[in-house]
């Protein structure tokens, strides 16, 4: 059952078996922690949210649309709960808030068998450099780029989700492209 498509293991959830439920949820609950928290940018919060996300669609799975990605709208519904979450928060700048643990840092690490102690260090720094340029980004252009490199949504999947027309989604993830190379090749200040 692992290996069954999204819409498989919902359609065997609503058909009695609650094995396709845990299925999925133990799929989608890391990349729906990490989209929540690329948001909120607090791991209390970001956990409490995700259940909720996931509370909300378990209570509508009678109601999801067939025709349309099931990941899709679980990513919507975590969207909208995270939003809600931060409107009745006070408003806070994502570029003002504090980057948390390293391991929700939106662009990952690829493993490789053994790699030499200098490897190690150069992919640490590219990484925690590319998380920094992240943060600069306007909220928009992070969003898509970490649904598109991070969640591997395609374009369409993404236009979908953030109700935005394709060419918007595309526009953006140029843009966000642009302003990293630019955030990068920026001269570095002593400090």
């Amino acid at each position: 059952m692992e290996n069954y498509a999204d819409e498989q293991l919902l359609e065997s959830y609503l058909n009695g078996e609650k094995e396709a439920l845990d299925l999925l949820i133990k799929r989608y609950l890391k990349p729906i922690f990490g989209f929540v928290f690329s948001y909120i940018k607090n791991s209390e919060d970001a956990e409490e949210i995700t259940q909720d996300a996931f509370f909300k669609a378990w209570k509508n799975l009678k109601k999801f649309d067939k025709e349309k990605s099931f990941k899709t709208w679980l990513f919507s519904i975590a969207k909208n709960t995270a939003l809600d979450f931060l409107k009745k928060k006070k408003p806070l700048l994502f570029s003002a808030i504090e980057k948390d643990e390293k391991e929700n840092s939106i662009i990952g690490e690829i493993p490789e068998p053994s790699p030499l102690p200098d490897e190690i260090l150069n992919r640490a720094d590219l990484t925690s450099e590319l998380n920094l340029a992240m943060d600069k980004l306007s909220p928009k252009y992070r969003e898509v780029i970490f649904l598109y490199y991070k969640e591997q949504f395609n374009f369409r999947e993404i236009s979908e989700l953030l109700n935005e027309p394709l060419d918007t989604i595309k526009s953006r993830h140029r843009r966000a492209i642009i302003d990293l190379r630019e955030i990068l090749d920026a001269p570095k200040e002593e400090g």
